[in-house]
């Protein structure tokens, strides 16, 4: 029981996150990081065409769904989140974080969420976090990510690992998660799931969610130029004699060679 704190016999999702979005790509996601198992089965809800939601602490996870459906009724992120914590008995238990498609942003961290705790939102983005080593690693996520270029995978993961270096969840590490989605984005453009990456139970779940994001980019991802390798030599025989051998190419290693040299 040492490692948790608990209400109502289940054990709160004490972690940090990040909600944003990239107007000019379309991209909205969720990165999270937690001293919990498998956070990203619970935290992040995300949607093209409506918003993504962090749901946290002593998380109501009817939040993502219900929280995307306002989102999608033309609610502002400030209006979602009055209605969600309406109704909600358990309100000052909980921590969420919401952006919508547009780049309105909303945190919201119950009076009773165990410290410390607290958020941050601008244009863009929302960040939040529980059971913190204090209010640096809620900077460092806001003040990374809005430093930070590149791709919204690569900022939201930036934001996640500076916030670990501000000292991130006190109780320590454990699994972290990104999710985002996009247009289309997803396996053959049947749906919006672009990045769907958890790291479910880890010694370093950032620096593993890391090395997944690095093999989704080389599977999925057309490569980017930086990343072209020139074959020469002997790896350029064995590529063309592979090919010769399945079928692939037909011609003659010294016209390839030929080629090369000119």
């Amino acid at each position: 029981m040492a490692k948790w704190l608990y209400r109502d016999g289940l054990p709160s999702i004490s972690t940090f996150s990040i909600v944003a979005v990239d107007v000019a790509t379309g991209e909205i996601g969720v990165a999270v990081q937690s001293r919990f198992l498998a956070v990203g089965a619970a935290v992040p809800w995300v949607a093209s065409d409506a918003g993504a939601i962090a749901t946290q602490a002593f998380a109501n996870t009817s939040y993502g769904p219900h929280g995307l459906d306002l989102l999608r009724s033309a609610h502002t992120p400030e209006e979602t989140l009055t209605l969600l914590l309406k109704d909600d008995p358990q309100r000052n238990d909980r921590q969420v974080g919401i952006v919508d498609r547009a780049g309105r942003s909303a945190t919201f961290t119950g009076e009773d969420c165990f410290s410390y705790a607290g958020g941050r939102c601008g244009p863009g983005f929302a960040c939040q976090g529980n059971i913190l080593a204090g209010p640096q690693v809620v900077d460092a996520l806001a003040n990374v990510f809005l430093s930070s270029t590149g791709t919204l995978a690569e900022r939201l993961l930036a934001a996640l690992s500076a916030g670990q270096k501000a000292g991130g969840d006190k109780r320590g590490m454990q699994s972290a998660a990104l999710y985002i989605a996009k247009p289309k984005g997803g396996y053959g453009g049947f749906n919006d799931r672009y990045i769907d990456l958890r790291v479910d139970d880890h010694i370093q779940p950032i620096e593993e969610l890391g090395r997944l994001l690095a093999l989704h980019r080389l599977y999925f991802e057309r490569t980017r130029p930086e990343d072209r390798l020139t074959l020469t030599g002997e790896a350029l025989q064995m590529v063309f004699t592979h090919l010769r051998e399945t079928g692939y190419w037909t011609g003659i290693l010294h016209d390839v060679y030929d080629e090369e040299a000119k």
